[in-house]
């Protein structure tokens, strides 16, 4: 008796099932777990866990019996975000990179104030290493002698000029750093936040892979809250910005033994 394909087929791994799902999502808008488990030969529960994980990460939407592509709501672009508080990100940015010591590995992450951060560290010639997720960051990091960059893989998301998904993330989780520097779009007693979909995952595994993780965020986004939650404040070693957050964020952050960098 012939045997069934689906019998001899090797399963895919954890990441491999992830990233097959991404691909089905943007051929059609919705996929149904039953169909996923038979496909994959995994239980029911194992696709849940995997849609949740990757509707955490912002990836996708859950939807009853499955899942669907990301809604996507209004949001200021890429070029939008550079092209507003320039003085105040500036500020933010030269002292994010004062605190970069010669020889330290880096990662960055996709922003505007992180991109400003990175032109100052190129200008300065601090010799560092850097991992990056961001075609603008490598570019002004490019400029530099002394800075050996490492551009992570993925799916390229056109609207921030950047690199998302499971591949991203897989990479990141092969490299150990001394400092990360990671902007939010949002940042309350609850930790910061993100309205970027797929930006999250990306800056939770910076999180875990540094030794130092360093928040750039400017005034403007203290006490709001937005779509996915990175991580906690627990999670921050210091927070670099223009002006002191309200007291209610400021004992927040005590608390949890995060720094407050106020640029002057």
């Amino acid at each position: 008796m012939p045997t069934n394909d689906l019998e001899t087929r090797p399963r895919p791994r954890k990441d491999e099932r992830r990233r097959q799902i991404l691909l089905e999502l943007r051929l059609r808008p919705h996929v149904r777990v039953s169909d996923l488990a038979e496909r994959f030969q995994v239980s029911s529960e194992t696709v849940r866990r995997d849609l949740e994980q990757l509707s955490g990460d912002g990836l996708l939407d859950r939807a009853h019996g499955g899942a669907s592509a990301p809604t996507t709501g209004h949001y200021p672009t890429f070029d939008e975000r550079a092209n507003a508080r320039v003085q105040e990100r500036e500020r933010i940015g030269r002292l994010a990179a004062s605190l970069v010591a010669p020889g330290e590995t880096l990662m960055i992450d996709s922003g505007s104030t992180t991109l400003m951060m990175a032109r100052f560290l190129a200008f300065e010639c601090t010799p560092c290493t850097v991992v990056t997720n961001s075609f603008p960051v490598a570019m002004a990091l490019g400029q530099s002698e002394t800075v050996k960059l490492i551009f992570c893989p993925g799916d390229y998301l056109s609207s921030e000029s950047a690199v998302i998904g499971t591949d991203t993330i897989t990479f990141l989780e092969r490299h150990q750093v001394d400092r990360c520097l990671i902007g939010a779009s949002a940042l309350s007693a609850a930790g910061p936040s993100e309205a970027v979909r797929g930006f999250a995952a990306v800056k939770r595994a910076m999180l875990r892979q540094s030794a130092i993780s360093q928040l750039l965020v400017d005034c403007e986004k203290f006490g709001r809250k937005n779509l996915v939650l990175v991580g906690q404040l627990s999670d921050l070693t210091s927070v670099v910005c223009d002006a002191p957050p309200a007291d209610d964020l400021t004992e927040a952050l005590g608390q949890a033994n995060v720094e407050v960098l106020v640029a002057q």
